[in-house]
């Protein structure tokens, strides 16, 4: 073989592609056919048919799979040479095939298949079998490639490898090409800037007017615990939505979705996110503790299933919100007030409308949305029920200052009905902002950055803290 010819061997798993299909595969099984993926778990000790009993139930969109940009720009440039460029892979040998049509490569590929892992040595074996030691090009991104480096005329890496991990290859050169993946990826998709909507943690001890010290560092503990499960919660849930992500305009750019975080980052940051809520939880009491199993359950069961029915999925968001008052109470140890929790929850069906309804507005066509039960023929309907939200809550909110229990909290009744003015005024723009699709994609983080918004409620905060004669005991007068 002439050497300019020699053959251009790319691993696949983290080198062509930004991702790895045995966890494709289980994320994509888990949310289609969740029965079947977690069944192909029993042959966890045989990699080889662990990879291929999750093929099937996977459905999996290789097209929307991303790839590194640096090794396809190396494969097209071989391919203009008149190279062969042959994919070698311990993932399922059909997926490998399936791939190499994709990309135009050779139909002639070396993966899994049989029972046999080619991982390592076995891949290592089976190309020296081919071209012999030196008669290939490869290029791939982990230890396991060190056997197939060590047998290859030229090693190409990528990442970040350390020198040691990488043998010198026969023809002595070694060139490094950088991963599409990168830390700041996995941070991202935690979402820290989402943590902001636990301060509705905080609502109970407004309503209940606690503002000692111990009260709020078990509330800001609690937060500490939920953010944790939020954050776990938006990783699984971006893992179960890799093909809707893709296919989405705006979210595809997502960490997992887009390549630029690694899948088996995001699930051992999973794992330690859930045993940093049960941990924290734990310290608050068990009341606390089971209201974050419950958080956890209710948005596991959303991720799964829930978030594709019409109306469910709002119902859910609902709740979720909700959790976090009941949240609140709990790791202060108050009661928290019914008259709260039936004013809370039709504002948040009304926000879980308007989440709906900005992604409608923005969306690019009258498909359904990627995911959802939703088309662009449900804004009348969104837009309705977001307004019995918003006239239920006011409504309750007016009903709560006539009862005893308001009576009692708050002495001056006028003032809390003029609270209402700024309270409604803000319910009816969040609508209006999602009917437009001026909004972000959470109703909750916009409103936490909007500042029209949040001084309107600021006013109507003032205002009920002056008809409870808080600002008199505070500061006289």
């Amino acid at each position: 073989m002439a050497e300019d010819k020699v053959p251009l061997v790319l691993d696949v798993d983290g080198t062509l592609l930004a991702s790895d299909l045995l966890f494709e595969c289980f994320w994509a099984g888990l949310a289609r056919a969740p029965g079947a993926t977690l069944a192909a778990l029993r042959h966890l000790a045989r990699p080889a048919r662990l990879k291929a009993a999750l093929v099937a139930p996977a459905g999996l969109r290789l097209d929307l799979v991303p790839v590194n940009p640096a090794v396809m720009e190396l494969a097209r440039a071989a391919l203009a040479e008149g190279r062969e460029v042959i994919l070698a892979s311990a993932s399922d040998r059909r997926l490998v095939a399936e791939l190499a049509r994709l990309h135009g490569f050779s139909e002639r590929v070396f993966a899994s298949e049989d029972g046999h892992n080619l991982k390592a040595e076995a891949k290592a074996a089976a190309l020296v079998a081919a071209f012999g030691v030196g008669g290939f090009d490869y290029a791939g991104d982990s230890r396991a490639d060190r056997a197939v480096w060590a047998q290859a005329r030229r090693a190409y890496v990528v990442g970040d490898l350390r020198a040691a991990d990488i043998p010198v290859p026969p023809g002595g050169e070694v060139i490094a090409l950088p991963a599409k993946a990168a830390p700041r990826g996995l941070w991202t998709a935690i979402r820290p800037h989402q943590w902001v909507k636990n301060v509705l943690l905080f609502l109970p001890l407004i309503a209940a007017h606690r503002f000692d010290i111990a009260a709020l560092a078990s509330v800001i503990w609690g937060m500490v615990a939920f953010s944790a499960a939020a954050s776990a919660i938006y990783l699984v849930n971006d893992l179960l939505d890799l093909e809707a992500d893709r296919r989405h305009p705006k979210k595809c750019t997502r960490p997992f979705a887009a390549g630029t975080a690694r899948l088996d980052h995001g699930m051992a940051a999973t794992a330690g996110l859930v045993g940093l809520a049960l941990a924290v939880g734990a310290t608050l009491g068990a009341n606390f503790l089971w209201v974050v199993v419950l958080y956890m359950g209710t948005s596991l069961a959303y991720s799964l299933r829930l978030k594709r029915a019409r109306w469910v999925d709002v119902a859910t968001l609902a709740a979720l919100y909700t959790e976090r008052v009941v949240a609140g109470a709990a790791a202060a140890g108050i009661a928290v007030s019914i008259y709260t929790l039936i004013f809370v929850f039709p504002v948040f069906i009304a926000l879980g409308c308007v989440k709906r309804l900005t992604e409608l507005t923005l969306a690019t066509s009258d498909a359904r949305l990627p995911g959802r039960g939703y088309g662009r023929a449900d804004r009348g309907d969104l837009l309705n029920v977001a307004g019995l939200g918003v006239a239920g809550a006011l409504v309750i909110f007016f009903l709560y200052t006539i009862s005893a229990q308001g009576r009692h909290l708050y002495p001056d009744t006028w003032l809390m009905w003029v609270a209402m003015v700024p309270m409604g005024w803000w319910m009816i723009r969040m609508v209006a902002l999602g009917w437009f699709g001026k909004q972000d994609y959470d109703p909750i983080v916009f409103a936490l950055r909007d500042r029209l918004g949040l001084a309107l409620l600021m006013v109507s905060l003032s205002l009920m803290f002056w008809a409870a004669g808080l600002w008199a005991e505070w500061f006289g007068g």
